[in-house]
């Protein structure tokens, strides 16, 4: 079955750096678009970045020039390099693709940016 499990949250001070790793399992990882989101207390969900099968990138408009994902195809893993970050980029980020037309989420990983 699909899994997708996210590591490198932690807690941050306001321009420091976390690199997120979200390891996929049970698809090919090769062929599919993969996606980083976030959800802040009381928020919706927003995407922040996805990268597809060729390594074209998109970003959400909060943190074009700040953060960068990228992926490893054999390593089945889609990274989210974060820098400068602020207070306000804090949320649970979830990992997230789409495969045969189900959507599947990771568990998440907190970011926490301090003042």
């Amino acid at each position: 079955q699909v899994q997708l499990v996210e590591s490198g949250g932690g807690l941050v001070q306001a321009g420091g750096s976390l690199r997120l790793s979200c390891v996929a399992s049970g698809f090919t990882f090769s062929i599919n678009r993969m996606g980083w989101y976030r959800q802040a207390p009381g928020a919706q969900r927003d995407k922040v970045a996805s990268i597809t099968s060729s390594g074209t990138t998109n970003y959400g408009d909060a943190v074009k020039g700040r953060f960068i994902i990228s992926r490893d195809n054999a390593k089945n893993t889609v990274y989210l390099q974060m820098n400068s970050l602020k207070p306000e980029d804090t949320a649970v980020y979830y990992c997230h693709t789409v495969d045969r037309s189900s959507a599947y989420w990771g568990q998440g990983t907190q970011v926490t940016v301090s003042s």
